[in-house]
């Protein structure tokens, strides 16, 4: 029985790893309107890899990325206007929706609402 306490909780935290991992579509409002992102994201044990794309920044690799139960960390670098900026983003997960908070230079934030591409 010495085993079952520890076998239920690692259980527990690959089902909670795993419905960070997929394809989700998210929106943020920015200071020209509403922006759109799609995050693809992997994950094998508590590391968390993958890519995101936007019509207005292109394709970024995640970096850095964690997940602890339906919370996630990550970064990404993006270019804008020629200019590399690095993005940190933290969230949790809630069924098929994840909110982020994306903070970049200058104290900037951008709040992401993301659903599950099924």
């Amino acid at each position: 029985m010495k085993w079952l306490l520890p076998l239920i909780t690692l259980f527990a935290f690959t089902l909670a790893a795993a419905g960070v991992a997929g394809t989700w579509k998210a929106t943020a409002e920015g200071a020209n309107g509403p922006m759109e992102r799609t995050f693809t994201f992997q994950v094998d044990g508590n590391k968390l890899t993958g890519e995101t794309v936007s019509s207005m920044m292109g394709k970024s690799v995640i970096n850095d990325g964690k997940v602890d139960g339906d919370s996630l960390s990550f970064s990404i670098t993006v270019k804008f206007q020629d200019n590399e900026m690095k993005l940190n983003y933290k969230g949790r997960v809630t069924g098929d929706t994840m909110k982020l908070t994306a903070e970049g230079a200058n104290g900037m934030t951008l709040e992401w609402t993301a659903k599950r591409v099924q």
